[in-house]
């Protein structure tokens, strides 16, 4: 199911403004990270600002990640798209698992590189997280600070999600079903010697709700398919939701400031409330971009939708 018209199995094509390269770092934890770093063709002797960029949730950097990123680099700056710790071309075992601490460190580790990198400034250094990653985004610009700006677009608080359901649904007594049937997993694993993984993601079967069918149409199509994808081609271990329901991400979210968080979610997402409750809970400086009639997925890709220009200005006027 490669995407049509697309060379090199990335779901877009690459920009004759900018140059990628295959480039990898360790995470402190000593996990190896795949990444492609893009670099504006006509950028000078001068070193750039520059952007780590990670998400979705379950998405490689041949995707939405590598589009922002090379969107970005075309307009000037030095730009990283990288693979989570256990998943696409990134090293780690098991395969296609989780963690709100590893998943945070990916993108220090990503600073780690883009520091150290000869046309990067490293004080002129933010960060994008998209879906997933957005949560992990402000995690991490939470304790980094290195880190100067921070924008997540249609972010996800993962731990929100998975220990209390969406709006906030699940009852304790639901979640203490959940713990019950995750540790009982555990003995299943151990025994078996491996993790026990999920249904493959994204199929459908009739009569779910349009956010899961618009996910299927990113994730399962030609549109935005890609085979190392965990959301297009596979599926999380049984027991990656353990440690995400145990450790809320956004506890520090507040000692961001001051340095400036942009927070961008579509008008119809499912989960435009993530956004708002995160701004709620940050310090100023602080901004919350709402794009009318955009669902969670057009972020993902709709290039006439996302508000580059917005990103744009908001990382050149904090990365000075």
């Amino acid at each position: 199911m490669k995407p049509t018209g697309q060379a090199d199995n990335y779901t877009f094509q690459l920009s004759g403004k900018v140059t990628r390269e295959k480039v990898s770092f360790k995470t402190r934890y000593g996990i190896t990270i795949a990444a492609d770093l893009y670099l504006p063709k006509n950028r000078g002797s001068q070193t750039l600002a520059a952007i780590a960029v990670g998400g979705p949730f379950g998405a490689v950097k041949e995707q939405s990640s590598g589009l922002y990123a090379q969107i970005m680099a075309e307009r000037g700056f030095a730009t990283l798209a990288f693979d989570p710790s256990y998943t696409g071309e990134s090293g780690g075992e098991t395969r296609n698992v989780a963690s709100p601490d590893i998943n945070t460190e990916d993108f220090s580790a990503a600073v780690d590189f883009l520091g150290l990198h000869p046309s990067v400034n490293r004080e002129r250094i933010g960060i994008i997280g998209i879906c997933g990653w957005g949560g992990m985004a402000l995690n991490a610009v939470a304790v980094d600070k290195r880190v100067k700006a921070v924008a997540t677009s249609t972010m996800y608080d993962m731990s929100r999600v998975m220990s209390k359901g969406y709006n906030d649904s699940v009852t304790l007594a639901q979640r203490t079903q959940s713990l019950e049937q995750l540790s009982k997993q555990r003995w299943q694993d151990a025994r078996n010697r491996k993790p026990a993984y999920g249904a493959v993601s994204n199929e459908l079967k009739g009569g779910e709700a349009q956010f899961l069918v618009d996910y299927h149409d990113y994730y399962r199509t030609p549109r935005g398919f890609h085979s190392r994808a965990v959301n297009s081609n596979g599926s999380w271990t049984l027991t990656t939701p353990l440690s995400f329901m145990n450790m809320p991400l956004l506890s520090y979210i507040k000692e961001i400031s001051p340095r400036p968080i942009l927070l961008i979610a579509g008008e119809k997402a499912h989960s435009r409330y993530f956004s708002e409750d995160a701004y709620k809970a940050a310090a100023e400086p602080k901004e919350l971009m709402i794009i009318p009639n955009a669902s969670h997925v057009d972020l993902y890709d709709r290039v006439n939708i996302i508000p580059f220009d917005k990103l744009e200005t908001f990382f050149k006027t904090n990365l000075k």
